[in-house]
Order: structure tokens, then sequence, then C-alpha cells
């Protein structure tokens, strides 16, 4: 297969296929097939939490390089408990939230449930203790979905050798990622899950190779489900692939028991919508009562982030324990993703489809 010597050389691995998850299984899964795990750190309130997840990496990636993604949105207005910012949160949106929540019949949370749940994460007080921690365990690499980690992160990560990725959705974000001192760009193009700017994967690669690419290595991300498709992005100038939404119907996928994966099998390319209502920032979500509800005329604006996650909070949990509704950002790729497979299964047939497409251009 294609790879680019210098950046798996750089990180250990064996294949440069990076797989962001909220799960520290699949992420190890997937750095024991080869490729990098990248665990997602915005779901963990605690950092005792997460020191928890990154010791099971520690213990069951089998030695293979790790990392991990850390969302540091703007510091203003997210310093602060979740009790100071919900006095934020205009009494009109609670409402409408409740009574949406009503109308659509789902129940409220049992009495163990905690309903901040992955909210205290987005704030960026607790992100820098979830860098504190990821520095003290053997990561290879600090990603931030929102943009360059501020500068003393990314020096902090330097001092000890770790590797600095920020996702970019516009040849401009990739450049002043460059110039703060970021080693790798992820170019996330609209088709993808969670947060993603106008462009498609197909005009934004290019386009950020030519800006950055003989600066630093970028990835591909957005709309990557299969072997063709990784192909495709090294064609278009990428050292590799960071892929999300692909993880999320694997089979050591294990958040809990929802109807989340039931959901994903299901739908098709044409089951998302992109909207504000998950963070407050643009974001691919499936398409179900929920989103159509924050589509009507009378919904209000969503809010700005992170004042957007408290209000939903709650509501996400809801959803996730006590009905069919599914509030999981996911890419357009889900039409793919049709059945549950173990990661090691999902990667070799990421590799022989690169085989089989490489012998048919050849052909």
């Amino acid at each position: 297969m294609p790879v680019s010597e210098s950046l798996t050389e750089k990180l250990g691995i064996q294949y440069p296929i990076f797989g962001f998850t909220p799960s520290e299984h699949v992420a190890a899964a997937i750095s024991r097939a080869g490729g990098l795990g990248v665990l997602g750190c915005v779901r963990f309130n605690d950092a005792a939490d997460l020191e928890t997840a990154l010791s099971y990496m520690d213990e069951n990636a089998d030695g293979k390089p790790y990392g991990v993604d850390i969302v540091m949105p703007a510091k203003v207005p997210t310093e602060g408990t979740s009790k100071d910012l919900s006095s934020l949160v205009p009494p009109g949106h609670k409402e409408f939230v409740e009574r949406t929540l009503l109308k659509l019949g789902v129940p409220p949370l049992s009495g163990d449930s905690a309903g901040n749940a992955g909210v205290l994460g987005w704030l960026h007080s607790v992100a820098r203790s979830h860098v504190d921690v990821a520095l003290e365990h053997r990561i290879a690499l600090i990603a931030n979905a929102l943009g360059s980690p501020p500068v003393d992160v990314i020096e902090r990560a330097h001092a000890r050798g770790v590797p600095v990725a920020a996702l970019a959705g516009t040849a401009a974000h990739a450049r002043r990622h460059v110039e703060n001192g970021v080693d790798i760009v992820v170019a996330q193009g609209y088709e993808a899950g969670g947060h993603t700017g106008e462009i498609a994967s197909m005009v934004l690669v290019p386009e950020v190779v030519d800006a950055v690419g003989d600066k630093v290595p970028v990835l591909a991300a957005g709309g990557i489900g299969s072997g063709r498709q990784v192909l495709a992005a090294h064609a278009l100038g990428a050292a590799g692939v960071w892929m999300g939404s692909y993880w999320l119907t694997t089979a050591e996928y294990q958040l809990g028991d929802t109807p989340i994966q039931t959901a994903l099998v299901r739908a098709t390319s044409s089951d998302t919508v992109r909207a504000r209502i998950y963070t407050g920032k643009p974001a691919r979500l499936l398409k179900n009562k929920w989103t159509q509800a924050w589509a009507e005329p009378d919904a209000p604006e969503p809010l700005p982030m992170p004042l957007q996650n408290l209000l939903v909070s709650e509501a996400h949990q809801r959803m996730m324990h006590g009905g069919d509704l599914v509030a999981m950002p996911v890419g357009q790729i889900v039409g793919r993703m049709n059945e549950i497979r173990p990661v090691a299964e999902v990667m070799a047939s990421l590799l022989a489809e690169i085989e089989e497409a490489r012998a048919r251009l050849k052909a």
C-alpha cells in the first residue's frame, strides 16, 4: 500500500491510518492492527476517568503507539463550572428542550445516570487537565479538533517529543496551524462527522496539500470508509487518512447498551444533516425527529459552544438510554457502515481493498 515512510516511521506505526474514536477499546484495537488509535477525550468530565482509559490503552495496545484528541475551544466563555455556565443558558431554550423531549416521548434519566456526562470535557480548563494526564502516558500524538492548541500546549508536547495535529477545514486554517507549530494537518471535508467546514474532501485535500504539504504531512478526513478512498486520498497528496465515523460500528465499541449501532447500520449516506444543535458549532448528525424539531420555525437558534452542550447534554443522555433516537455525530460514510465487525477485520478489509484498487489501476 502507499505509505509515507517518514510519517509511519516517526510515529512507529505500520500503516498511515489514524482512527479517531471515543472508545478506548476501539482505539487500542486500531493500534494493535497497525494503525494509530486516537482516543477522543471530550467525553471525560473527570481527569481520573481519562487516567483509567489511558491506563487501559497502555495495557491493551500491545505496546503499539496511540494518540489522544483533546478539544480546546476558545477560553471565553468556556472557563468555570457547568453550574456557573448554566446560568447563561436562556430559559426559553431550556423550555424548548423539555417541551420537545415530552413531545417525542423521551423518558427522564434513571436516578443513577449523570445528565452532564461528556459536558465538562468541552471546557478549556478541563481540556488542559486532559493534556496534563495524557502527557504522563506514552502517547504518540496530541490532536485538537478545534484548530491549533494554545502555543504553550504545543511547546509542552514538543518538549516530551510528542507531535501535535490539528483539523483544518480550509487551506487558510492549515497555514495558521503550521505557523503555530502544528506538526500534522488533518484536512477534514464537509462529508465528515463531527465539526466540519463548507468544502468537500475532494476539493479540500489537494488545496491543503498545496498550501502546507511541503512543510508538514497532511491527513485526509471526511467520507473515507474503503480502501479505494484511502488510495484516492494518497493520490490527492495526503500522507495518510484520518477516519472517525467508520469505527462506530466495530464490535469493540462498548459505550453502553444503546441503540446507536443499530441506527448507524440502518442509515444511508442521505440520512445525515449538518447543524449547530449538538455543540454550537456545525456538526453532522443522524437525521431524526430531534434534529427535525430544531429545524422547525418555532425552534430557537443554537447557542455558542459550550452553552449548547450544556443545554442538550441531558437530552442526549435521555435519548441514548430511553428511546430509539440517536444523538450521534456521524459522517456521510455511514451509508457504508452496514454491519458490526471487529476492528482487525475492518483494517484487513481496508488493506485488501487498497491492493485491489492499485491492481485495477495498473491494469
